[in-house]
């Protein structure tokens, strides 16, 4: 029955009887075609393409349930998928078994404006719920980027732009529903604004990336949309100073919403991909939540800050189409790093800091760039220290790729030992398993393997990621 250390693929026969079960009873919603299985495994930095050995696409908490409990019967892994946008393999499936898409759970079944709440299937996308809410008043703010399914973001405890001020998605899930390794289906947190009652089990479960239950629904928390907001970009001298002034910025208790930096590199990847004309220097993006003159004081302290520390003109605009614009070119970031250099594949990692060693540490990391002789330009959510390296890899240059691998633990270790984490927001997956106890230390790492064995025994929930128990 259970193998709860290291897995191994489970026996043709006992693989055999789960495929045979899913095809008849799900029909069309079942698929073992090569091209959808590797659709659903990773497939957008260098981690290789390890697919499951079918894809089901249930539409409610039962189905999941269904799938579940068969898999626990057989000893079958399972591995749940939303868009496929995370970056450290979450969706790989190294031991087979079966991935559940939750493509079809995209209902949004409740918005409750006057609590500022919203119930939604996993399979929503952020894109989708904010367009919903849009003649409503409402929006829920966090914004990694792609457009992924709230049930990946929540699983991943995903973050982004907006998460200076309106945190990361722990802060914004109130509740959830999921499908344990067992096949139960529990629901943890509700609609009330706070409880001291049991365990988190809703924290327990947003960042577990998928390995101690599936998500089939969530509540989340929305906020008004603000009177008014204003976008602006501010280059710099240097990336320390660009830095400084996100620090100063954040310090000096300015409620930004946004501020992001790209470095000369990056700034030169967007102007060429998104069509801009920006100076090729260390830039900030900014973005002002609240009234008229609340925005307007902002933005006049902002430009304050930047000025002491050699930077502007700080270039600020209100209307809905200049924002986007600016915004579609930071979100664009990855895809315009990418076609900088043709034929190589991107290796998306982040780290996190304090941001009082923000600005030490990006200049550390970037001389250690230039020492490596890669490519990398550097982009980040500097508001809450958290930024990301998009090294460009030629693939079939060994060398390359083990000067690659080497910086990014290098950077990894700059972090940790500036007080930081190893994954600000992109998580742990296959990629950053190795780095944990660094951060955490080996009795916090016993206590995670602790809760796995006691919620997954057999370890079929996306096994071979976070830790191994």
């Amino acid at each position: 029955m259970a193998r709860a250390a290291a897995r191994e693929k489970p026996p043709a026969g006992a693989l055999q009887i789960v495929l045979e079960t899913l095809s008849r009873r799900f029909g069309a919603r079942f698929s073992t075609a090569a091209i959808v299985r590797e659709q659903h495994a990773h497939k957008l930095t260098w981690i290789a393409n390890e697919p499951a050995d079918c894809v089901v696409f249930p539409e409610n908490a039962a189905e999941v349930a269904e799938i579940v409990r068969l898999c626990a019967e057989h000893d079958v892994p399972v591995v749940a998928f939303g868009t496929g946008t995370s970056l450290e393999g979450h969706v790989n499936a190294p031991f087979g078994g079966v991935c559940v898409s939750t493509e079809r759970m995209s209902e949004i079944v409740a918005v409750n404006a006057e609590d500022l709440d919203a119930v939604v299937q996993p399979g929503v996308t952020r894109k989708r719920l904010n367009d919903h809410l849009r003649d409503q008043g409402l929006f829920f703010p966090i914004d990694p980027g792609a457009d992924a399914s709230l049930g990946g973001m929540a699983a991943t405890r995903a973050s982004g732009t907006n998460a200076v001020r309106y945190g990361t998605m722990r802060d914004n899930v109130l509740g959830l529903t999921a499908v344990l390794a067992s096949g139960e289906i529990i629901r943890t947190g509700g609609r009330a604004k706070k409880s001291s009652s049991g365990y988190d089990l809703t924290r327990l479960l947003v960042g577990s990336e998928g390995t101690l239950g599936i998500i089939t629904e969530l509540t989340l928390r929305l906020h008004g949309t603000p009177e008014a907001i204003a976008a602006g970009i501010c280059p710099f001298l240097s990336v320390a100073a660009a830095c400084a002034a996100a620090t100063a910025t954040i310090q000096s208790g300015i409620p930004v919403a946004r501020i992001e930096l790209l470095d000369a590199l990056q700034i030169r990847a967007c102007n060429a991909y998104s069509r801009l004309a920006l100076p090729e220097v260390p830039t900030l993006f900014l973005e002002f939540h609240g009234s008229e003159a609340g925005v307007a004081e902002q933005s006049e302290r902002f430009g304050e800050i930047a000025a002491d520390l050699g930077g502007g003109p700080f270039d600020w605009a209100t209307r809905a189409e200049e924002r986007s614009r600016l915004w579609q070119a930071r979100h664009d970031a990855f895809w315009a790093a990418g076609a900088m250099r043709p034929g190589a594949r991107p290796m998306s990692t982040d780290v996190c800091v304090p941001i009082s060693r923000l600005a030490e540490c990006v200049a550390e990391t970037q001389a250690d760039i230039a020492a490596s002789g890669l490519v990398a330009p550097v982009v980040g959510h500097v508001g809450d220290g958290n930024f990301h390296c998009l090294p460009l890899i030629d693939m079939a240059n060994p060398a390359e790729v083990a000067a690659c691998e080497a910086f990014v633990g290098r950077l990894v270790e700059r972090a940790i030992a500036m007080g930081g984490a190893c994954s600000g927001e992109h998580g742990v997956g296959q990629a950053k398993m190795k780095h944990l106890e660094a951060e955490h230390g080996a009795g916090a790492i016993a206590a995670m393997r602790a809760v796995k064995r006691a919620l997954d025994p057999q370890n079929i929930m996306n096994p071979g990621k976070i830790v191994i128990p």
